[in-house]
């Protein structure tokens, strides 16, 4: 008897190795680090366009939903850009910038339930001796839609 449950014990040990969740391989590089924010329910971004010497314009449509609408951007030589700021900060949201994969990546996520336009400045920097290149992003926002509201 206790033969036989040893080895029905250990053939179920077995079976069970073969079941061994191993996580999937990425080909991509390394992971997002903040792939775990939300995004916005609305993100419409119009390429960046050269307005002047060392400065860009870029427009994006974003909703008032608590999610975030990205820019990815890069410098000329196409890779991430060394060090970045926001200032002025835009009024009615937060802009966060990040590096990751060889891009920068400039997010917006405006307060809830503001609507209107909300305006910031991104100071790129590739390297310190090299200009400061700037980024002035116009967000349109609106209002998330309510279901059956009257």
């Amino acid at each position: 008897m206790r033969l036989r449950l040893s080895a029905i014990m250990m053939t179920t040990g077995i079976l069970l190795a073969g079941c061994d969740n191993k996580p999937a391989v990425n080909l991509g590089g390394p992971p997002n680090p903040y792939n775990y924010m939300k995004l916005s329910g609305q993100c419409d971004v119009g390429a960046p366009v050269a307005a002047g010497s060392n400065t860009r314009t870029a427009t994006m449509q974003v909703r008032s939903d608590d999610g975030y609408c990205a820019i990815e951007t890069r410098a000329s030589a196409g890779h991430a850009y060394a060090s970045f700021g926001v200032s002025p900060a835009p009024e009615h949201g937060k802009a966060f910038i990040y590096n990751y994969n060889d891009h920068t990546y400039v997010t917006y996520t405006a307060n809830t339930s503001y609507t209107g336009q909300d305006k910031f400045r991104v100071v790129l920097i590739r390297s310190e001796k090299e200009p400061r290149e700037y980024m002035d992003v116009t967000a349109t926002v609106t209002a998330p839609v309510v279901a059956g509201a009257k």
